[in-house]
């Protein structure tokens, strides 16, 4: 029996109780699948890592990016170590599209590929109209261990990286990829260790990545940078950024483009999500969680179909919350600490498909994807 969430049947949010077209805001009810998705094939003994990105396309597909065989400890690695130490597990495809029912239904891993630096710590991942795949790279900084950046390491961390296992040495990540749906190069924006003369085209660690087809513009959260950047998506030549309002960004961890025309930046670890305009004119804030520290409450976010909802993955809280989209209020939230299904360990990515279906990503030790059905 699937395990029901409900995120309080109906909520009815005193004097600043938000409106939208005439009706009062509400929770929606939703249900974990506890078998989505579907398991891989025992023959390939797959496993994932840490979970840094989950995204919906058109096609109602869930694409997946996870930091692979780096993020997994000896005992989830046996057959790659030296000597040999069990026949599980391989890490799964870097690269990896669900459909609805949970069926895996694309996979690619181009760490070998030609024309670009596959990310040392993918990240963010999102796709455009024509089914294009954008994939962003870099550790934020509280998941960076000692050495590798601002910040203390990861809860869970021990000081090794996100997930607890060793990250390779080398230079931060610094690259946007393009490819398509099949896994072929298309473009790379950002070249590790070149920089030009102005230095707006530098990128360190770009880790979130937004569409906008009309305009033909891809945003970037430029986390090493403090900034959102718009780049031209066909050629990739630098068009124009931003920063924060007020106290400057801590940790770009999203960037989401609204129906109605809106720039919505994830500032994880002040706690607060900014909106702005395409031209980077600042509209307003709100806070999520405010009191939170350590890693912050506003990981990722997520429009509903009809943009009356907004879902914020809060990592360090392990819960998904509900915010009305027009006053940017908290009305609900789902989800807890824990192992089982509809519970959460560093949930840091959340989607929604074209029927209000919830998606969620787990970083950190949590290494999986979760379905919420909406009801």
């Amino acid at each position: 029996m699937k395990r029901s969430l409900v995120c309080s049947t109906l909520l009815l949010i005193a004097a600043g109780t938000a409106f939208v077209a005439g009706q009062r805001a509400q929770t929606p009810k939703l249900d974990v699948d506890p078998l989505w998705p579907k398991p891989f094939p025992v023959a390939k003994h797959w496993i994932l890592g840490s979970i840094t990105g989950v995204a919906v396309d058109a096609q109602d597909r869930v694409w997946v990016v996870h930091r692979g065989v780096d993020s997994l400890q000896n005992n989830e690695k046996g057959p790659t170590l030296e000597p040999w130490a069990s026949s599980c597990c391989y890490a799964a495809p870097q690269v990896l599209a669900f459909d609805a029912a949970g069926a895996l239904v694309a996979n690619w891993d181009p760490k070998s590929g030609s024309g670009y630096d596959w990310p040392r710590d993918v990240s963010g991942v999102a796709v455009d109209g024509t089914g294009n795949v954008w994939i962003g790279s870099g550790l934020a900084p509280s998941a960076m261990p000692a050495g590798r950046g601002r910040g203390a390491p990861a809860e869970g961390a021990a000081g090794r990286g996100r997930g607890g296992a060793a990250a390779p040495a080398g230079p931060a990540d610094a690259q946007v990829l393009k490819f398509d749906k099949n896994g072929k190069f298309l473009l790379a924006i950002g070249k590790p260790g070149q920089t030009d003369s102005s230095g707006q085209s530098n990128l360190s660690r770009p880790l979130a990545v937004a569409i906008d087809d009309a305009a033909n513009e891809v945003y970037i959260g430029d986390e090493g940078h403090n900034r959102v950047a718009v780049f031209d998506a066909a050629s990739g030549a630098f068009k124009r950024d931003f920063k924060a309002n007020g106290d400057p960004f801590k940790t770009v961890s999203c960037v989401k483009l609204s129906k109605d025309g809106m720039v919505y930046v994830c500032d994880r670890q002040n706690d607060r999500i900014q909106v702005f305009q395409k031209d980077g004119k600042f509209v307003k804030e709100a806070f999520v969680s405010k009191s939170t520290a350590g890693d912050g409450s506003v990981w990722d976010v997520a429009f509903s179909p009809d943009q009356r909802l907004l879902y914020v993955a809060d990592g360090h809280d392990k819960k998904v919350w509900i915010l009305d989209r027009t006053s940017l209020e908290t009305i609900g939230s789902f989800g807890q600490g824990g192992r089982y299904p509809g519970e959460f360990y560093g949930v840091g990515s959340v989607a929604v498909d074209s029927k209000g279906n919830v998606y969620t990503g787990e970083t950190y030790e949590g290494k999986r994807v979760q379905k919420f059905v909406r009801r």
